[in-house]
Parts: C-alpha cells; structure tokens; sequence
C-alpha cells in the first residue's frame, strides 16, 4: 500500500506532470485575470492601498481563477482533441487524465472562494463565485449552441476589476468600478471575435457555433466589433471623468483606443484572416496598454 502511495506521488511531482497541471490553469488568462483584478483593487483603495489584503486578494484570485480555466479545458477536452491549436493541452493530449483535471480544477475553485471568503470579505468571493458560474455554467456550453456565447463569455471576462474593487472596499457602488468593468467588456467582444475569425475552420471542426460559421462576408461580425471599438473611446474617458485618473493616463488610454480602432477598420475592409489576425494582436496589446497608463498615472501625478 505504501509502494502504491509513493509511485502515486513520485508520478504527481514529476517534473512534466507538474508542468502539465501549470498549463492546465492557462496561465497567460490566468495572468490577465490577476492584472484587471488588481487595478481595481488599487484604484478602489484609493490613497492608502493595504497591500497586505491585495496579497490576500491575489491569492484567492488566482487560485478560483486557475481553477475555472482548468474545469473549462476538462469540460471540453473532447472537443479541443478535434482542434489544431489545442489539441496538445494536458487533457485532450493524454498527460492528464479528466478525472484528475475534474479534482484539481474543484479543489482550487473551492480552496480560492474560501479564500476569499475568510481572508478578504464575502463580497470579493461572491463575485469571484458568479464569474465562475457565469464563465462555467453558461458561457462553455453556450459556445455549442448560440454565437450570443460572445456577449455571454464577456460578462465574467469583465468582472475580475470589480473583484479587485470589491476586494479593496467591501462593496460595489462605485461608478468608476463599472467604467472599469465596461473596458473590459467592450475590450472582450472584438477580442475574442478576432480570435473567431483566426481560428474558424478549427472551431467549425470542434462544432463550436462562432459568429464566422454563418457569416462568411463578415457584415455580422462588423456590426458587433465596431460599435464596441467606438464605445471605448468614452468609456475610457469616464475613468478621468470621475476623477480616478489624470490627463496621462486619458492621453494615453485614448490613443490606445484609436489603435485599436484603427485595426478594427482594417477588419472591416478586409474581412479577412490577415486582417483578423492583426486586430487579434492589437487587442493582446490593448488591456495592458490601458492598464499601464492607469499605473504610470498614478505614480507620476
């Protein structure tokens, strides 16, 4: 019984298996996730950020979050088999098993929002729950149903800075913490839209219903991008209308947000995969580009 127990284990703690669970938690979103949290941790605390609470916040954050990107992958693990680019994650490519994905991904899911709970305040768990519930139980199966999986799919993806902001204040009235919460949200549309576009064949192959399957001139897809592309540029104006940000960080948020535009016509003459890709890349630039010049403002002014 002891041999068994350690073979168990000296196979858990192998390197490559190690490395197979890290993936399993998409470390690049994962990552993303932590970085909206904390800029609207730190701009709900206002003059006096508690970075002790923010380390409290960050750990519970990413462990919740690690675990939804990890049950994701389980709960369509035969689907991303089907698909080229994903083909190689730890499930579908046999390094772990879905029964071990399902135990990891509950166990941080669980361990985060206790976390969260106990260590910060019940109002950043409960947000973290919902984002969980929202990005799980609706979104992932809506993908193979509707292509309204994109506005869906958005809703959690925008929520981290309200977890962060909750985190920090122990409440949600704030005005600042929804223009926080609609960047990301209109960021989300012609980010994930992009990604669509760049890999449709593979999702037709997986049975995943994105907007390009029926929309092969790309008139639909455009109706949704652009609009989302023009809102930023108010709504990033609303951080300094507020008064949370000065003119730096609306210099330089505006300007991202007319690159990111610019690309988004691009894809509207062109509707096309070359297109598609360059505003895919202008929008992996887009988040951090903004959230950089929230920070840079706050510490030069």
């Amino acid at each position: 019984m002891k041999l068994s127990t350690d073979l168990t284990l000296s196979k858990f703690l192998n390197t490559e298996t190690l490395a197979a669970y890290y993936e399993l938690t998409k470390p690049g979103i994962t990552l993303t996730v932590l970085a909206s949290m904390l800029i609207g941790f730190i701009l709900g605390s206002g003059n006096g950020i508690d970075y002790m609470l923010m380390l409290h916040a960050a750990l519970g954050t990413w462990l919740i979050a690690s675990g939804t990107a990890a049950h994701n992958q389980f709960m369509e693990w035969r689907y991303d088999g089907k698909m080229k680019r994903t083909q190689k994650r730890p499930v579908p490519a046999s390094k772990i098993s879905p029964r071990q994905s399902v135990f990891f991904s509950l166990g941080l899911i669980i361990g985060g929002l206790i976390y969260l709970i106990l260590v910060v305040n019940y109002v950043a768990g409960l947000v973290s729950l919902l984002t969980t519930l929202i990005y799980l139980g609706i979104y992932t199966p809506m993908k193979r149903i509707s292509v309204a999986n994109v506005f869906i799919g958005a809703i959690p993806g925008a929520l981290p800075p309200v977890g962060g902001w909750a985190a920090a204040t122990g409440h949600l009235g704030s005005t600042a913490m929804w223009v926080l919460f609609a960047i990301v949200f209109l960021w989300q549309v012609p980010h994930v839209m992009a990604i669509a576009w760049v890999c449709k064949d593979d999702y037709s192959t997986a049975g995943f219903k994105m907007l390009p399957k029926d929309d092969p001139k790309g008139y639909k897809a455009v109706a949704l991008i652009l609009p989302c592309l023009f809102l930023l540029l108010p709504v990033c104006y609303g951080l300094y209308w507020v008064d949370m940000n000065s003119w730096l960080y609306l210099a330089g948020s505006l300007l991202s947000s007319l690159v990111f535009l610019y690309y988004g016509i691009i894809f509207t003459r062109d509707r096309d995969k070359p297109s598609a890709k360059k505003l895919m890349f202008a929008s992996f630039g887009y988040l951090p580009a903004v959230w950089a010049f929230v920070i840079i403002d706050l510490l030069l002014l």
